[in-house]
């Protein structure tokens, strides 16, 4: 089993930091930064930018272009994956499971429902197989739908097929997103967008995805709660650790152990991933933050789309802004300070407020 370390709060903090690139070396390369955090989200709010950008704005600075990953996305060298863009090499840690599709073993009620609605729609499936046999990449809009038996929900999915089917044939690792974002989205048949990697065992494929999820935010439990697009836990991978004031079992990226740290300020998309656990948040940044854009204006306490502030190894505030496209301004309301400035802070989170007017192209409005 090992040696269980022994960590402060700051040591996990900084060992959370360095894990998602965001100390004072930064990153310079699109594909291997996503590489690193072994996954992008893609959410569409852009109250600033899309999150996509910002977490990748955060970590390169303004010399990043966002046409990069687009372009990258585009050429395959990364590869859309239930609303993430993840490495090209990563896929085959996937396939097992798709292959599986809709589990393996005795089925919960909800996989036999999504397995005999798809079988009921086998011609719909053939057909869109066929289409984009023919004539893919393509977009939704040129996919046909032909379902015979609806697909029905209690909520926002009711009737749409189409939508439903190909999110189905995803996971059964028939067809792959090709390029393209929103509503531009392509599709494709999976087998010309996945690397021809070797696909292993789905225990080992599952191994090796807790590895790569710790490499990734250096610091993690055990067990989680499960999420939707990315667990949070990472089983057995690293060693045993327990952090001072923190109840419960922690696994350590051995890697990061003993390494030096140098901070810098940093504005986290509300998505990114040093943040995605809110749970460790809670615990080991000790950071009060929620996402307001669901609540109604009045109950709001940050903004509608707050920006975490991290300065060194703490969270200590959220930037309450808005990019004005408009206008060509980037509009500031307010900057929550969580606990004091200093000069210092104030100047490096001040420095990182101008460049990001300036990633956008836009002219920085702040109150006085």
């Amino acid at each position: 089993m090992g040696q269980t370390h022994q960590l402060s709060r700051k040591d996990a903090r900084r060992i959370a930091v360095r894990a998602q690139l965001l100390t004072k070396q930064r990153s310079t390369d699109v594909v291997e930064t996503v590489r690193q955090l072994s996954l992008v989200q893609l959410e569409p709010t852009s109250a600033i930018a899309p999150s996509a950008e910002l977490v990748l704005w955060s970590r390169l600075g303004s010399a990043f272009d966002p046409q990069e990953l687009w372009d990258a996305a585009d050429e395959q060298r990364l590869i859309e994956l239930h609303q993430t863009l993840r490495v090209a090499d990563d896929i085959a840690l996937h396939r097992a499971e798709m292959a599986e599709w809709p589990g393996a073993g005795a089925l919960r009620d909800w996989q036999v429902e999504l397995r005999d609605w798809v079988r009921a729609n086998n011609a719909c499936r053939r057909d869109i197989l066929e289409r984009l046999r023919a004539d893919g990449p393509l977009p939704t809009s040129e996919l046909p739908d032909t379902c015979v038996v609806p697909w029905a929900s209690s909520g926002w999915n009711d009737n749409r097929n189409l939508r439903m089917m190909l999110d189905k044939l995803v996971q059964r690792g028939e067809v792959a997103a090709a390029g393209g974002t929103g509503r531009d989205r392509l599709w494709d048949l999976a087998s010309r967008i996945y690397p021809d990697d070797p696909v292993p065992p789905v225990e080992e494929a599952r191994r090796l995805r807790d590895a790569r999820r710790l490499s990734a935010v250096g610091i993690a439990r055990a067990k989680g709660t499960k999420l939707p697009l990315e667990p949070i836990d990472v089983g057995d991978a690293g060693e045993p650790a327990v952090v001072e004031g923190v109840r419960g079992q922690w696994r350590v990226d051995p890697a990061q152990l003993g390494q030096p740290f140098a901070g810098r300020a940093a504005l986290l998309s509300p998505f990114d991933r040093l943040v995605a656990d809110r749970k460790r948040m809670n615990e080991i940044f000790e950071f009060d933050y929620i996402l307001e854009m669901y609540k109604p204006a009045a109950q709001r306490r940050w903004g509608y789309y707050a920006l975490p502030i991290l300065y060194g190894d703490r969270l200590v505030g959220k930037l309450d802004a808005r990019a004005d496209r408009d206008a060509g301004v980037l509009r500031v309301t307010a900057v929550h300070q969580d606990v004091p400035f200093s000069n210092a802070m104030t100047a490096a989170v001040d420095r990182e407020i101008r460049d990001l007017a300036r990633w956008l192209d836009l002219e920085l409005v702040a109150p006085d």
